[in-house]
């Protein structure tokens, strides 16, 4: 479980070494107020790829501040894979992390592959029961994301889980995150992502509905869509086996 210091900020990842030298790389980013445990333990150790899960910035175990922008924490990812010399990179990225991802492919594609862009949208906007509840009581919006963030199927462990880690989340971190979702757009600009793309939904995600993955399908060319029947906003905890196969899939794919 290793630490990397970048810009005397110091990060911490989950990484698992499954594939050899010159094999596929894969690098997690969770999604806002999350960190490396949004992503579950099946996707975590996929077998044949050497898989990297970061914390961002003032998240899970990582110290430094919270961003307030989706191309601040690009910045951030994209000298994550510099400081570690990863090229080749499928970049996958749950909702705010999808963002990233989008940003990243559309400002500093060099060093990667493809994208896998999870239970997101090429904007997000926020809610204001979210953005100046999280302000003026804070208990009760964690309440409310939490019971937006996972589909019906969900157990009643996994969102007691899930209600601990984002109480977890400072305040004012959380709160730049949700900033950060807000003003993110680039619908106009999903044209000019030109890496293999899997867009992967889930049909019961409140945060991010079905017609979000669509559009994202629709509008960067050649993408793929993957549905998954009763899947929330945190599908990948929600179906794990599901997304790291259709994952998996991806990246066989790209040869």
């Amino acid at each position: 479980m290793p630490y990397i210091t970048i810009a005397d900020e110091k990060l911490f990842y989950a990484e698992q070494r499954g594939a050899p030298q010159g094999g596929p790389v894969l690098v997690l980013v969770h999604g806002a107020g999350g960190s490396h445990l949004d992503w579950p333990a099946e996707l975590r150790r996929l077998a044949g790829v050497r898989v990297l899960a970061l914390d961002l910035p003032g998240h899970g175990r990582s110290g430094g501040s919270g961003r307030t922008s989706i191309s601040a924490y690009r910045a951030t990812v994209s000298a994550f894979l510099e400081a570690l010399d990863l090229a080749h990179v499928i970049l996958a990225g749950h909702s705010m992390g999808g963002a990233i991802a989008q940003d990243m492919a559309l400002h500093a594609p060099a060093p990667l592959a493809g994208l896998v862009l999870i239970a997101t949208g090429a904007r997000l906007r926020v809610t204001p029961e979210i953005r100046e509840g999280l302000v003026t009581n804070r208990e009760r919006t964690l309440d409310f994301i939490i019971s937006h963030e996972y589909g019906p199927g969900a157990s009643q462990q996994l969102l007691r889980l899930g209600r601990s880690r984002l109480a977890e989340t400072q305040p004012d971190v959380l709160q730049g995150d949700y900033a950060a979702c807000h003003a993110f757009d680039v619908t106009s600009d999903l044209e000019r992502i030109r890496l293999p793309v899997l867009v992967i939904g889930g049909s019961a995600d409140q945060m991010t509905p079905p017609k979000y993955a669509a559009y994202l399908a629709e509008h960067i060319p050649g993408a793929r869509l993957r549905l998954i029947e009763g899947g929330g906003h945190m599908v990948a905890l929600e179906h794990p086996t599901a997304v790291a196969q259709a994952i998996a899939d991806f990246i066989l794919s790209l040869g």
